[in-house]
């Protein structure tokens, strides 16, 4: 696993399981921002995943970790950056397919839905999974919209 700085981030109802996290990032050595929220009282998704996306896309960080109750809200919020690939993980396979064939740069974390366990567990496959590109980078280059250019089947 790579010592790089992960940037990290929750609404209310990821909080709890983002603590969990930290405390694990801190155990094993792993270098975290935590860019909010910093309490468990209501706040809004939306201002966290466009904070994880920005420092992201532009280049502070490499990979991010979000958490709100399902997942979907924040991934959605952060996937409105044209850098952005967010995947929402509630199993490790699915936090590792999504490093190896969609490079995704943000997993996003169903707080509500997945234990303090499988949290740790889809992180680890995130974190240590790498892209396979190959056929899979031709597949990610096709996602950024281009008004510019057609669009091509191929």
């Amino acid at each position: 696993m790579s010592k790089e700085v992960i940037v990290i981030a929750s609404d209310h109802a990821g909080f709890a399981k983002k603590q969990v996290i930290k405390e694990y990032f801190e155990n094993k050595g792993i270098k975290y921002k935590d860019l909010g929220c910093y309490t468990a009282e209501r706040c809004d998704y939306p201002d966290f995943g466009h904070l994880v996306a920005e420092a992201i896309s532009n280049g502070e960080y490499e990979k991010g970790i979000t958490l709100c109750g399902s997942g979907l809200g924040i991934s959605m919020t952060a996937n409105k950056h044209q850098k952005i690939r967010s995947a929402v993980c509630w199993k490790p396979e699915i936090a590792k397919l999504a490093r190896q064939h969609n490079n995704a740069n943000i997993c996003a974390i169903p707080g509500r839905f997945v234990t303090d366990e499988e949290a740790i567990a889809i992180v680890e496959a995130f974190l240590n999974a790498e892209f396979e590109g190959g056929r899979h980078l031709h597949r990610i280059e096709k996602i950024p919209l281009n008004v510019t250019s057609e669009r091509k089947i191929s």
